[in-house]
């Protein structure tokens, strides 16, 4: 079954009250990032007001009410054994594990499949939030990729090609939690959203874009690395090629990331430290887009090297927003 919203964060939280409404626990245990509601951000809701913000830096607990804390419980990305310390902590009170089954960095051998497992053995539902990676590796989500099913699904952004779409899809025995509690907007039947996300289905399938978006993604990510290896520039690359994501390794890498975006953008260029691949690319457009890119690395090389990048920077630095735990 499917329940259908607007936006990403919405979805989100449909599929936290839908959860919760069926297994009748209140704790989440997750990972990585799922919106700004309540529920969510109640996990920096610490002991101490000095304490706020520990979990996840940059997400201010401001206006959640306090009687949340202890309910979103974080783990990071690939850390089994910090799940099941959650879960030996929280016996019997943990209905839901929450997590982004792919951003950063992939699964390490094993962790999705331990995860199902430890959801099984505790009772609890396992949701995949698939807003981000969901429709850039194939015509769904990307645990398909890796053969681990949840028990709820979260789709966005990719579904509906940029226009207001989001959804939960899951098993009828748990959607049909939704019955039981209140779950409702006026603005949910409107048919752009869903005219765009048909429309963008059929195209994925019949001119095969997923590949294309991988394909322009990799081409980027050897371009990069050719050019930095020229002007001995230590970058690193993470995420999945159709969302890519530039890392400089130096002393300042928010000044150089900074630098980088403003010199590309005198060329024309709105580039920030991720890539979302499109299908509006073509290798020509990437192959340009990297050799203008070479004379801009071989800038941060040598103000690098001089340490010396601040000072040229025309505005503010970017700001380094949250820290994510995939």
């Amino acid at each position: 079954m499917a329940r259908f919203a607007r936006t990403g964060g919405e979805a989100c939280a449909i599929a936290i009250r839908i959860a919760r409404a069926s297994t009748g626990k209140d704790k989440v245990a997750f990972c990585g990032y799922h919106g700004w509601h309540d529920w969510y951000i109640s996990s920096n809701l610490a002991d101490d007001d000095n304490l706020d913000g520990q979990l996840l830096p940059g997400l201010e607990p401001k206006g959640v009410p306090r009687g949340l804390k202890g309910t979103a419980l974080p783990f990071k990305y690939n850390s089994l054994e910090e799940l099941k310390t959650i879960v030996n902590n929280n016996k019997e009170e943990i209905g839901v594990i929450y997590m982004e089954p792919r951003r950063g960095s992939e699964p390490s051998s094993g962790f999705l499949e331990g995860v199902r497992m430890i959801a099984n053995d505790i009772g609890a539902l396992l949701v995949f939030d698939e807003v981000t990676s969901g429709f850039r590796m194939n015509v769904g989500g990307i645990h398909l990729n890796y053969k681990v099913n949840p028990d709820l699904a979260v789709f966005g952004k990719a579904l509906g090609n940029g226009f207001p779409i989001s959804a939960v899809i899951g098993k009828k025995k748990i959607m049909d939690a939704a019955q039981n509690t209140f779950i409702s907007s006026t603005f949910w039947t409107e048919r752009i959203g869903f005219t765009a996300a048909l429309a963008t289905i059929k195209k994925i399938r019949e001119q095969n874009v997923n590949q294309n978006l991988i394909d322009y993604g990799k081409r980027i990510n050897e371009g990069w690395k050719e050019i930095a290896s020229k002007f001995d520039l230590d970058i690193t690359i993470s995420g999945i090629p159709p969302l890519t994501h530039l890392h400089f390794d130096c002393y300042d890498p928010v000044s150089a990331q900074t630098y980088y975006t403003q010199e590309m953008l005198k060329k024309g260029y709105l580039v920030g430290s991720s890539v979302y691949t499109t299908w509006a690319y073509s290798n020509e457009i990437i192959d340009k887009f990297i050799g203008d890119s070479k004379g801009v690395f071989k800038e941060l090389s040598e103000l690098i090297e001089a340490r010396n990048i601040e000072e040229k920077l025309e505005n503010e630095k970017k700001h380094t927003g949250f820290k994510r735990l995939t």
